[in-house]
């Protein structure tokens, strides 16, 4: 059983004592079959070993999909089996993936609220047991029609319309609650994400899909279907620059962090933008528009750019990929992946 650590107290987890003796630490992520888990695990194995970074999910992993290190079947809403991975494991930091999206959120509002937050309450009181470095990402969907929507800054009314933004910023709230809190002070870090793109995996519901399906579509069929308008700009980041701001960010002192929920950003464009810029590769892509009433009413109420200005100077935030460098690298990935697959 693992001692538990307070900042004020004159005892530390076994845990923590390792990773204070130079021993790296031992990571969970949870929610980590999604589009960012595996990819930021093959991050973290390459810094701190393979056996260092367990991946679980509540689903088991396909042949190769969980990389090159441990995989853990777990779901975030079984709090006992949940405790026990931690406690056996000897986490440190635990990053927490695990969440419906947006569109799929709507679909299933008991589930996402069972998993957003209820799966959310799991984690928070096990990183106050185990003294652990919790990350959680938030989202552009913890804003809403009411949100100032051009430079949307850090603290800003947020009235979100969807059930994951609902979650999200009571995952924000709750976590700051818990950090500032004289009893329980847990570190909780906490970074807004917009839309990410990836050529190696493929979303998992969210509202910025269509941003990676174009590019499969593009490449094999050379016409798409898009279901926002041509018009709709939303902000995105390319998922090389999000797993690094991730890793820069657990690593960053916790007297450095001036907040506990920062803006991430990187560049915003409409479908029509990704259209024309994806047409420099499959000249002959022709996309139609068939809008879907709920997503479009999602993004609608989403911001169109981020104001990032506090991570760039509390912890050195600075994204390195803008549109056409994104789109350049999504396709030549899946150009590669494709012919893989042949």
């Amino acid at each position: 059983m693992h001692a538990i650590a307070t900042r004020r107290g004159s005892f530390l987890g076994s845990s923590m004592r390792r990773w204070l003796s130079g021993k790296p630490p031992r990571i969970l992520i949870t929610g980590g079959l999604g589009q960012l888990g595996t990819e930021l695990a093959q991050c973290l194995r390459s810094k701190y070993g393979n056996d260092n970074v367990i991946l679980s999910d509540n689903k088991e992993a396909e042949s190769g999909t969980s990389g090159s290190g441990p995989f853990i079947r777990c779901d975030v809403t079984d709090f006992d089996y949940l405790d026990g991975v931690v406690k056996n494991e000897g986490i440190d930091w635990l990053v927490h993936f695990a969440t419906l999206l947006s569109a799929i959120g709507e679909k299933k509002v008991d589930e996402a609220i069972r998993v957003n937050i209820g799966g959310f309450h799991n984690v928070l009181n096990l990183t106050r047991k185990y003294n652990l470095r919790l990350f959680c990402p938030s989202t552009i969907g913890a804003f809403g029609p009411s949100t100032p929507r051009i430079d949307t800054p850090d603290l800003t009314i947020q009235r979100p319309n969807t059930i994951y933004g609902v979650s999200k910023v009571h995952v924000e709230l709750l976590g700051e609650y818990y950090h500032q809190h004289p009893e329980y002070q847990v570190d909780f870090r906490c970074a807004r994400f917009p839309g990410i793109l990836s050529g190696n995996t493929l979303p998992g519901g969210g509202t910025t899909d269509y941003a990676v399906h174009i590019f499969y579509e593009a490449i094999k069929r050379g016409r798409y279907t898009c279901y926002l308008r041509p018009d709709t700009r939303l902000p995105m980041m390319y998922i090389d620059d999000c797993i690094r701001g991730t890793v820069e960010m657990l690593h960053a002192p916790s007297d450095q962090l001036k907040m506990r929920t920062y803006n991430m950003a990187a560049f915003s464009f409409t479908p029509d933008q990704l259209v024309k810029e994806l047409q420099k590769y499959v000249p002959h892509l022709k996309v139609d528009y068939v809008i879907d009433p709920v997503r479009q009413k999602i993004a609608d109420s989403w911001p169109e750019s981020l104001n990032d200005s506090n991570a760039t100077r509390d912890w050195g935030w600075k994204h390195d990929y803008d549109l056409a460098k994104t789109t350049r690298t999504m396709y030549d990935i899946i150009m590669r992946n494709i012919d893989k697959d042949k």
